[in-house]
């Protein structure tokens, strides 16, 4: 004992803030064996075992022998001069849409409840080859259906910035677990913002990457509106996550040739005279006037770093349609087995989405391609006049956990439960990459995220202002009270 102090506490004090520590850090650590694999699964666990009671993140995890034996021969291994994957001994939780080998896989349905996959999806190879420690999976409402997380399986799963509040979805268990510092990093998956909404919601980083940058086992591979991405609290540690997933694959048919490994490349650059359309609503939809506060009040600081943003969005008309089109389309797709019989266990929007898919004609369909050929093509056009388009993720700061979807803004109806969501899925229609990164806090302390829109294939570009805004800041920094107090 020294000073009063044992060893053991002393070391403890040492680690202290690993649950916070940026990834990036937290891998040279254990690549330098500054940290043992098994001292940081044992925090991490400690961490999910303190405040997953509270906010329910991460409803299925792993027996902690089983992750300790693994972190122990991750220690092993290091030990005998093994080169290190980039994630060596990370603890990770998988979003329980992604198929995980031996680990249940729900896709918050009831009717999976006790599924156990016998494979892994394509990016879990990646995380393993990696040396990632597949510890559980992350919440997500029924087949990844809404922006509000909760279903029949587990429950709900709260905001840790406001216990009452929804984190959104439907990556909302991936956003909480990285905002209370369960997880250094996460997966999650977009169709419609279920990357963006959750980490605009929980003060976190969520990026959709260009459809094909992170190659996918789906049945459907030729389908281009769903994609998987990264989450972390900071965007270098977004751009680790991506190096692991990102690459080609020849199982994919739409893998884009560039290797992951280029998003390990500095993101620092100088933005002067970058040009930056700003959008409060992409001119067709509504928005609360504290959302667009919160995010007018950034553009000086894009300003500050040498960008000059005009008022300005593309021509969205037809998004809607769009959207809306494709997506029924690809739940019918999807999910026709489960309706045919299984109707009873699936909620009642899962119902609804599937039906106006099963509603669909052939010329529909083709029609909704044609539109979304024009719409992409408008918007291309339009940013070869700029080479950002900078709008919110969400049109509204996070509501009452209690209220499946919002019905409402501004005293304008919303018609389906994922009309709130336009100025996300707007932006899924062009294909483009799309970040959300924090950018302030409501009066009452709510996170609030900024989107930042790239041109065709610029995914990196995208990260290299998201990173500039995010130095810039330090949103990103603060973290919930839930943390401290619980």
């Amino acid at each position: 004992m020294v000073g009063g102090v044992t060893g053991g506490e002393a070391r403890t004090q040492e680690l202290n803030s690993l649950n916070f520590v940026d990834a990036n850090i937290l891998a040279r650590m254990l690549r330098s064996r500054e940290v043992t694999a098994v001292e940081v699964m044992e925090f991490f666990l400690d961490q999910i075992e303190r405040l997953n009671p509270l906010v329910n993140a991460i409803p299925t995890l792993r027996p902690r022998h089983e992750l300790l034996a693994e972190a122990r021969n991750a220690d092993s291994l290091l030990n005998k001069g093994r080169v290190p994957g980039l994630l060596h001994g990370f603890p990770f939780a998988v979003k329980d849409l992604a198929l995980t080998r031996g680990i249940r896989t729900t896709f918050g349905s009831p009717i999976y409840k006790n599924f156990v996959p016998e494979t892994d999806e394509l990016f879990v190879e990646r995380l393993k080859k990696a040396g990632a420690i597949i510890i559980g999976k992350t919440n997500t409402p029924e087949f990844g259906a809404g922006s509000q997380t909760y279903n029949e399986v587990f429950g709900v799963t709260r905001n840790p910035y406001d216990l009452s509040k929804t984190c959104g979805g439907s990556s909302g268990g991936a956003a909480v677990a990285l905002a209370c510092g369960m997880v250094p990093l996460a997966d999650g998956s977009d169709l419609g913002g279920s990357l963006r909404n959750p980490a605009s919601f929980c003060n976190v980083v969520g990026f959709r990457p260009s459809p094909g940058r992170i190659p996918r086992l789906a049945a459907r591979a030729w389908n281009t509106l769903p994609v998987q991405g990264p989450m972390a609290r900071t965007v270098p540690d977004v751009a680790l996550l991506m190096s692991v997933m990102a690459g080609p694959d020849f199982r994919d048919p739409i893998s884009l040739l560039e290797p992951g490994d280029g998003f390990l490349s500095p993101l620092a650059r100088d933005f002067q005279g970058t040009t930056i359309a700003w959008s409060e609503n992409l001119g067709l939809y509504s928005v609360e006037p504290v959302v667009n506060e919160v995010c007018n009040a950034s553009r000086s600081t894009f300003e500050d770093l040498g960008c000059r943003t005009e008022n300005g969005e593309p021509d969205f008309s037809g998004a809607d349609k769009i959207f809306q089109t494709l997506r029924a389309a690809g739940y019918a797709s999807n999910f026709r087995d489960e309706y045919k019989q299984h109707r009873g266990l699936l909620k009642d929007t899962v119902v609804w989405n599937i039906e106006q898919g099963l509603n669909l004609t052939s010329q529909d369909i083709a029609e909704a391609e044609a539109r979304r050929t024009e719409l992409y093509r408008r918007v291309a056009s339009f940013l070869e006049k700029y080479d950002f388009l900078v709008l919110p993720v969400s049109q509204v700061a996070p509501f009452s956990v209690e209220i499946d979807w919002i019905r409402e803004i501004n005293g304008i109806p919303m018609e389906t439960y994922i009309d709130w969501m336009a100025t996300c899925y707007a932006i899924t229609c062009t294909g483009l990459p799309a970040i959300s990164v924090p950018c302030g806090f409501t009066p009452d302390g709510l996170p609030i995220g900024l989107q930042i829109v790239g041109r065709r294939h610029r995914d990196f570009e995208v990260l290299q202002l998201a990173y500039a805004f995010e130095q810039a800041t330090g949103y990103a920094r603060q973290q919930p009270g839930i943390t401290q107090n619980a």
